[in-house]
């Protein structure tokens, strides 16, 4: 490869990191539940893409293969790592309440997104946070549109159970009242 060639990817390459570097890191988040390791996540996404930047076939959308990369590498990630913190008392493990209900509302979605089985998350997390068709998730999960339309309604429906609101109980009877 020429020398200016090389210039003209390696300038490529940082505009797209910083066009990018949000939606890749709201979505890692959406991955991993974790700030920091979504971070690391991108910066190992990238770094992956980055040797490979001159030979992506799609130059059109690099943001599918970096995305394919990150799902990737978060269950492998997920496979291989052990929890390495240990919460010192049952109160480090709890959220703190925040004032805002959204904060919290959006906190619950990521924990209950992270407790269903790594693929439906990730299709979910690609489907319907980063908007894109069952093709591109396809795509991108090297799988068929049908498996992401299946594995979607199957994960929505463990979501929606989750938030369902609960019935109240019957209220108490005292002996002899009427039912």
């Amino acid at each position: 490869m020429a020398k200016r060639e090389h210039e003209e990817h390696e300038e490529q390459f940082r505009l797209f990191v910083r066009e990018q570097w949000g939606p890749l890191t709201r979505t890692a988040y959406l991955l991993t539940g974790d700030r920091g390791t979504a971070e690391d996540l991108v910066q190992s996404a990238l770094e992956k893409t980055h040797r490979h930047w001159g030979r992506i076939l799609r130059k059109d959308a690099p943001e599918v293969y970096v995305r394919r990369v990150m799902v990737n590498t978060a269950i492998s990630w997920r496979r291989r790592r052990r929890p390495v913190e240990v919460p010192l008392l049952a109160s480090d493990t709890e959220p703190v309440p925040d004032a805002y209900a959204r904060v919290e509302q959006r906190q619950q979605l990521v924990m209950a997104l992270r407790q269903l089985p790594r693929r439906t998350q990730a299709i979910l997390v690609l489907r319907y946070f980063e908007d894109l068709s069952e093709a591109d998730t396809a795509s991108i999960l090297s799988c068929s549109v049908g498996s992401v339309k299946s594995q979607a309604s199957r994960g929505l429906a463990r979501l929606r159970a989750q938030f369902a609101p609960t019935a109240p109980p019957p209220p108490v009877r005292l002996q002899g009242e009427p039912a």
